[in-house]
């Protein structure tokens, strides 16, 4: 009994000191809480704002991938209109060299032609001056025959002498 007694004495006390204690640990949660909602609530509006500049910076770049992808399908479409052209241009180019080239071919066909031609054209030619110059020689000596005979006729006639030398000379030089 006696430690009940001593303990009844002890125990208003200890209930007074845990409740004391149990205050000022309130206390302590209080403010604590306080601080804490204090820093939340600074951090929450930052946490806000940074949300919304990070929104605003989104929106941004989608809009800045959205008119890059638009440039870049306008410059793609681009580049195959120049495709187009080029090939378009290159294939009319080739045309050209090759009508070109197949002009060319006539043209160099048609000269070896007529440079196989020519002298087969030149023979022929050579042989109508042949058959010509045989012609102009049967004449040169029938005409020589004929001025012989006719020149001795007049000396006989008129009593001239002409020399027959000097006439086939005469003949002779236009001859050639």
């Amino acid at each position: 009994m006696f430690l009940c007694q001593g303990f009844r004495k002890y125990l208003p006390e200890h209930l007074n000191d845990l409740k004391k204690e149990n205050f000022s640990l309130k206390l302590r949660i209080y403010f604590l809480e306080e601080r804490m909602q204090q820093k939340y609530e600074v951090s929450r509006e930052d946490v806000y704002k940074r949300n919304i500049e990070l929104k605003v910076e989104v929106e941004s770049l989608k809009r800045e991938l959205q008119d890059r992808k638009q440039h870049l399908e306008k410059t793609w479409a681009d580049v195959e209109d120049l495709n187009g052209q080029n090939e378009a241009e290159l294939r009319r180019q080739v045309e050209e060299r090759q009508q070109e080239t197949e002009h060319v071919y006539e043209l160099l066909g048609n000269k070896i032609q007529l440079l196989q031609e020519e002298p087969r054209l030149a023979k022929n030619e050579a042989t109508e001056m042949e058959t010509l110059v045989e012609a102009e020689k049967r004449c040169n000596l029938e005409l020589s025959e004929r001025w012989t005979d006719a020149a001795k006729n007049r000396e006989d006639e008129a009593g001239d002498q002409v020399k027959p030398d000097q006439y086939s000379e005469a003949l002779a030089q236009r001859d050639r």
